[in-house]
Formats: C-alpha cells, sequence, structure tokens
C-alpha cells in the first residue's frame, strides 16, 4: 500500500525521489520546449507592444500635429493599450474557462493583428487610438493564457522554468522594441512599422496554434479524457503517464464533490460564487498581491520612464539616454534568463525574497543619489549612482519579482478556477500599471525624484512581509498538493480533508 500511495503521487518531489528515472528535464523533451515557445510568442507580443510606444510616439506627434500640441492625446495613445489590457484580462479568464487555453490565445492573436493593421494604416489619431485598444485586448488575453497554458502542460518538476521563458520572451519583446525603435529611425513612415510589425508574430502564432494542443488539464475537466490523454502521452512515458492520469482523475472527482453546484450551473457559480469558498479566497490574496506588489514596486515606472529618469539623473542628450535605457531592457532579459534557471531549484519564494531585499537595496542608493542631485549638489558623481542603482534595480528584480507572480498564479487555483482567478490576477497588475505609469511623473514634480523613490522603497518592504506571511513555498509540487495548502490554509490541519492518496489508500 506504501508504494501505491507514492505512486500515486505523480509528479510530487516524494515520487521523484522515489522514481528519479521518471523526471523530466529540458533536453529530455523537445515537444514542451517547442509548445512553450510557440504560446510564449504571446508574451513577446506582450512585451513588445508595451514597449515599442515609447519611440513611436516622437514620430507620430511628426506626422500628427494634434498630437503634438495635446498631451492628452499622447498620453491616451499610450494608456488606450493598457486599459485595452485591463479588460482583456478580466475576460480572458472568462474565454480560457469556457472555450479552453488555445481559443484564448487564438483571440489574442486576432486582436494582435487587427489592432496592427489598424495602426499600420491610421489616417488620423483616432484610429491609432482604436488600434491600439485592440493591441492592448491582444496583450490581456495573453498575459492570462501564455503562463497558465505552458504550466497546465508542463511537468511539476521544471515547471516554473518553463513559466518564466514565457516571461523571457516578455522582457525580450521589450529589448527588440528599443532594437527596432533605432533600427527604423529613418526609414519612411517610421512609427507605422514600429507599431505595425507586431502583426507578423501574431499571424505567425495563429498558423501555429492549428497544430498545437489543448491543455490536457482543461480537457480532463470538460470530461474530453481521451483527447488528454493523447497530450499526456506526449508529454509523459510510461509508467508516470499512468500515475498522472489517476491522480488529475482522482483530484478532478474531488474537486467535483467539493463544488457540487459546480455541474449544474458553472458560469453563475463562477462569476457570483467563486469567493465563497475560503480556499479560493485565501489563494486569491497570495495571487493577487503578488501582481500588484509587482507593478507597485516599480517596474512599470523603471521600465516606461528610465529614459526620463536618466535624463533627470543628469545624462541631458536623448542618445545617451536612449542608449542606457536599451541597456537596461538587455538586463532585464538577461535577468529572466537567471530566472528560468533558479525558481525550481531555489523556489518561488525565497527566490522572491532575495529578489526583494535586493530591490530595497537599489532603491537606496536610487533613492539618496537621485536625493542628494536634486537638492543642489551636479555632481556627476551622483548621476552615474542613480543609474547604478537603476542596473541593480533591475537586475535583482527581474530573476524573482519578474517571473515569480506570473508562475505563482498558475498554480494557486484549482482547475475550474484557474481561469477566472487568473484572469482577476492579471487584471490588478494592469490596474497597477496604469496607475504607477500615470502617477509617477506627477509625483516626481509634486515631491522630487529622489523622494519618488523613497515612497517605492516602502512598499518593497511591505511587500517583503506580505511574501513572508502570505506565500507559501510550490515548488516541484503537484496542482494537487498545491490546492492541499490552501485547504489547510483556510480550514487549519485538523479540518478533516483527505488527501487524494489518503483516499486511494483506504
Amino acid at each position: 500500500m506504501a508504494d501505491m500511495c507514492v505512486s500515486i503521487k505523480a509528479g510530487s518531489s516524494d515520487y521523484l525521489e522515489k522514481h528519479p528515472e521518471r523526471r523530466r528535464s529540458f533536453s529530455q523533451n523537445f515537444y514542451i520546449v517547442g509548445v512553450t515557445f510557440a504560446a510564449g510568442i504571446g508574451g513577446l507580443l506582450f512585451g513588445y507592444d508595451t514597449g515599442v510606444i515609447s519611440g513611436a510616439l516622437l514620430y507620430i506627434k511628426d506626422d500628427f500635429e494634434v498630437v503634438k500640441n495635446s498631451s492628452f492625446l499622447q498620453e491616451l495613445i499610450v494608456a488606450m493599450a493598457l486599459v485595452g489590457a485591463i479588460f482583456g484580462a478580466a475576460l480572458g479568464g472568462y474565454i480560457n474557462d469556457s472555450l479552453g487555453r488555445k481559443a484564448a490565445t487564438i483571440v489574442a492573436d486576432i486582436c494582435f493583428t487587427v489592432g496592427s493593421l489598424l495602426i499600420a494604416i491610421a489616417p488620423n489619431p483616432t484610429l491609432i487610438i482604436v488600434g491600439r485598444f485592440f493591441v492592448g485586448l491582444g496583450v490581456g488575453f495573453a498575459s492570462v493564457t501564455a503562463p497558465m497554458y505552458i504550466a497546465e502542460v508542463s511537468p511539476s518538476e521544471i515547471r516554473g522554468g518553463l513559466v518564466s521563458v514565457n516571461c523571457l520572451m516578455i522582457t525580450t519583446g521589450q529589448f527588440l522594441s528599443f532594437v527596432i525603435n533605432y533600427g527604423l529611425t529613418r526609414v519612411p513612415g517610421t512609427w507605422r512599422w514600429m507599431l505595425g510589425i507586431a502583426g507578423t508574430p501574431a499571424v505567425i502564432q495563429l498558423v501555429l496554434m492549428v497544430f498545437l494542443p489543448e491543455s490536457p488539464r482543461w480537457l480532463y475537466l470538460k470530461n474530453r479524457k481521451e483527447e488528454a490523454t493523447n497530450v499526456l502521452s506526449k508529454i509523459y512515458p510510461s509508467p508516470r503517464l499512468e500515475d498522472e492520469i489517476y491522480i488529475l482523475e482522482a483530484h478532478m472527482e474531488q474537486e467535483q464533490k467539493d463544488k457540487g453546484q459546480l455541474s449544474c450551473g458553472y458560469f453563475t457559480y463562477k462569476y457570483t460564487d467563486v469567493f465563497k469558498l475560503k480556499e479560493i479566497r485565501v489563494a486569491f490574496i497570495c495571487g493577487a498581491g503578488l501582481q500588484a506588489f509587482q507593478q507597485l514596486t516599480g517596474i512599470s515606472v523603471i521600465m516606461y520612464y528610465s529614459p526620463t529618469i536618466i535624463q533627470l539623473a543628469g545624462f541631458k542628450l536623448n542618445e545617451s539616454a536612449l542608449f542606457l535605457s536599451l541597456i537596461v531592457s538587455a538586463i532585464n532579459a538577461g535577468g529572466t534568463i537567471i530566472g528560468i534557471y533558479l525558481i525550481d531549484i531555489v523556489g518561488r519564494k525565497k527566490l522572491t525574497l532575495s529578489s526583494l531585499t535586493g530591490v530595497v537595496g537599489s532603491l537606496i542608493l536610487l533613492s539618496a543619489s537621485c536625493y542628494v542631485r536634486g537638492h543642489g549638489n551636479p555632481s556627476f558623481v551622483y548621476g552615474w549612482l542613480a543609474v547604478a542603482g537603476l542596473a541593480l534595480y533591475i537586475i535583482l528584480f527581474a530573476p524573482g519579482m519578474g517571473p515569480v507572480p506570473w508562475a505563482v498564479n498558475t498554480e494557486i487555483y484549482p482547475e475550474e478556477f484557474r481561469g477566472i482567478c487568473g484572469g482577476m490576477s492579471a487584471t490588478i497588475n494592469w490596474v497597477g500599471c496604469v496607475i504607477m505609469s500615470i502617477s509617477f511623473l506627477s509625483f516626481v514634480d509634486a515631491i522630487g525624484l529622489g523622494e519618488s523613490f523613497m515612497i517605492l522603497l516602502v512598499v518593497a518592504c511591505v511587500a517583503i512581509v506580505f511574501v513572508i506571511f502570505c506565500v507559501p513555498e510550490t515548488k516541484g509540487l503537484t496542482f494537487e498538493e498545491v490546492s492541499n495548502i490552501w485547504k489547510e490554509k483556510a480550514y487549519g490541519k485538523n479540518k478533516n480533508i483527505e488527501s487524494i492518496v489518503e483516499q486511494a489508500s483506504t
């Protein structure tokens, strides 16, 4: 019976210690890696479309006098993609749960393509704004769907690293946006190419999705078990395949039993009663809190306004500011690669705490140097210290606080609620992004650059406390084991909640 219990816990750390030959790695299954990078094209588009506007706006102002003379229109062009992302993330949760991860990805690609085409042919600023909204919808859909889809086709022992690949694609997209902004500066119709080119990878992903599978966990939830088994057979060899199927089926039966109303009132239950389940509330506080702190600790400010921050630190030439911003973007991508390596070795919680501790240190350097320079000391030493603090912030933020919130949010919700809860959590991330993006420069004008970074420093300290008390470690755990963590947190260890393994052994 003991052997049976171990066998059933497919994917858990105990199982893999007992059967190390069944452990999967990146190099052992190119199918998983291929699916990950194909799904990650959505992350690439996410990063590119959020980063490219900073350069494109300069040329839009040259072509449209009305935009040049209106700060409101400039803000609207930039912000409309963020507004679209908020709606896309919220709707993305619904589409993921009802139509599947594959369908949600296709919808995202259609939005990207339509939006890019509208912008490329736009004869006036109004159509640019409409196109930016469609692109934002695509960004919102992709921000929910890509990490969720990757997580559900990934073995537990490499799930964190594979989900982090999506974050690498995001940072790569941001880096490419800076490179392409440089490369197209002398091309006629500069901004049309900058913004319109995003349609190309969207079309490529749209074609690839025809050949890619649906998430096996979603298929199982919809009682399409034969299709789910076919997908799982491409991920796991026998005998682990049989163990994965057994544990998945047992978990689905338990979840259906716990949420009896689900099968008879799916859509109404999802949106009106989801937070009546205490374990879901506790999990959502963790996931949404991580997404909120990812933004409130200042990453959007650093990425969107790095040229402005660098100029305020004393580097007045546009070329110098843009070049240093390009370096910051490259560091962000490099830091994410480190995160891919560490997330399944160090663990989510330790990596996040280390990252936030480093962010606190870098913000101390950044705020102090900017404060001294802003209060009458023009020494270039403080300008370079500010740039060093900026680079240090990215180096330390990217491996932990970059990928971990997205990875954790793909792991902590039950299958039935993963789409809607992940969508709401991503919506909070985008709302935070909007708040930070539209308020930071106003704070700088009101209280100063150094003082503004001091506010971010305080928030980062609060984030450390939040992670210590609210975020569990999920490294190497199956979705089923993570689900039991929340039940214990919600009801206590003495609550009569049997694990799947315990049920199977009786």
